[in-house]
């Protein structure tokens, strides 16, 4: 990567440059002749070559990329048990539309994610965070702070393509799919990452800062409340949803490395609508409402009331629910690629689509992965109208056009919909 520094970076690196020539770190190594000064690449170092101008400085930096060292992994798997418990999946009472629309984009990321809008009180945040629990295991390049897929050069950090094309064998390693909580208060250099310039020139380290889309790779990113969103973090997100990569421009220096994860929202409708071009990006849209049944209510009450009482023997007497669950969504994942739709089928889904006036085609294309999916889950390997008559209300519902004198709810407009051209 080549990039020209700015004004105040060239200031900086006058300051700094007495200190930068008589330091001895020892994975920098700097040396100054005829007005240019050259960097070379040592064992654990870095290669920082630039030259003095009469205006501006040219700068290249290679490898900035930040790896996570064996006993910072091991610290991180260890952490886990000390974490605090996680309601249980199985535990939570109704809501079946929210935790199938979930479920379905575990076994499938390719989905493209849930967006989940109820009321206040509904226990969306609760339901998406305990599916943490029920997340398979995949296949990681060790030590790669971007969650790189060994088998998929798509989901490769450029450092770890690298070596793939050199012929360097990788260290490879099992861990859980990643969930990462994306605050309302955080910054872009948060979001994105950031290059601290400083730190490479003075200290020869490492200066790229993975940030929260680095470590969501291959995993999940949920972002609650997510109609109150900064308008440039929205923008931030969509980017790097469309593209599955993630570019950071600091003082004419660039990164990029990839961000392919399943984008989880939940919000309450009173507080404001979504952007249209984000409501788009998410797969699945999920309807929450309050409970109304007397009895059911009584049982959440008395079920959160234990949950607080000990977590952990609550979660125990859910332990046999919660591995069945795991088992089941493994073999669907596994499975998944063998589940066939016949050409009839598709051609109603896409007709569907058509006379609901669905702008593109992601409506058709969600609504096929979301049916293969639920028949995986339930250990077919063909899909039903009756899949699709299941997940299509949640594939096209937020697709349709906002028409203010309409009264009737949209998913009931897409099963309307949905029966006369399936009849």
């Amino acid at each position: 990567m080549v990039g020209v520094l700015g004004a105040s970076s060239a200031a900086l690196l006058a300051h700094k440059l007495p200190s930068i020539l008589t330091s001895k770190a020892p994975v920098l190594s700097l040396a100054a002749t005829s007005g240019q000064i050259h960097g070379k690449k040592l064992s654990g170092g870095y290669e920082i070559p630039f030259k003095k101008g009469r205006s501006r400085l040219q700068l290249t930096v290679t490898n900035v990329a930040t790896e996570i060292g064996p006993t910072e992994q091991a610290q991180k798997i260890a952490s886990r048990g000390s974490q605090r418990p996680v309601y249980p999946f199985a535990a939570i009472v109704g809501q079946e539309e929210m935790k199938l629309c979930l479920l379905l984009n575990v076994i499938d990321p390719k989905i493209g994610g849930v967006m989940i809008m109820g009321d206040r009180g509904t226990g969306k945040s609760t339901t998406v965070r305990s599916l943490v629990d029920l997340l398979p295991e995949i296949e990681v390049v060790t030590g790669d702070p971007f969650n790189s897929d060994p088998e998929d050069p798509e989901s490769m950090g450029i450092e770890v393509r690298e070596k793939v094309l050199s012929g360097e064998k990788l260290s490879v390693a099992m861990t859980k799919i990643t969930m990462v909580d994306l605050p309302l208060g955080a910054t872009e250099d948060r979001v994105c990452g950031t290059i601290d310039i400083e730190k490479a020139l003075t200290e020869g380290v490492k200066a790229f800062e993975p940030g929260l889309l680095a470590k969501a790779n291959r995993g999940i990113l949920y972002v609650d409340e997510v109609n109150l969103l900064d308008d440039h973090l929205v923008d931030v997100l969509l980017d790097s949803a469309a593209s599955g990569w993630n570019t950071v421009e600091r003082e004419g220096i660039s990164i990029s490395h990839p961000a392919r994860f399943i984008l989880i929202g939940s919000g309450n409708p009173e507080e404001g609508e979504l952007r249209p071009q984000l409501l788009d990006r998410f797969g699945m849209h999920a309807q929450v409402g309050t409970v109304r049944d007397a009895e059911l209510r009584v049982k959440i009450v008395e079920e959160r009331a234990r949950f607080d009482q000990n977590p952990k023997e609550f979660r125990e007497t859910y332990k046999a629910e919660q591995e069945k669950l795991q088992q089941q969504i493994s073999s669907a994942r596994s499975s998944l690629s063998s589940v066939q739709i016949d050409r009839d089928l598709k051609v109603k889904i896409s007709k569907v689509c058509s006379e609901l006036n669905v702008d593109g085609l992601r409506g058709d294309i969600v609504t096929n992965r979301a049916a293969k999916a639920l028949a995986a889950l339930k250990g077919r390997d063909k899909v039903t109208a009756d899949d699709i008559a299941t997940v299509i209300p949640n594939c096209l519902r937020h697709r349709l056009r906002k028409d203010p004198l309409e009264s009737i709810d949209s998913g009931l407009l897409v099963i309307e919909r949905f029966y006369e051209v399936f009849s």
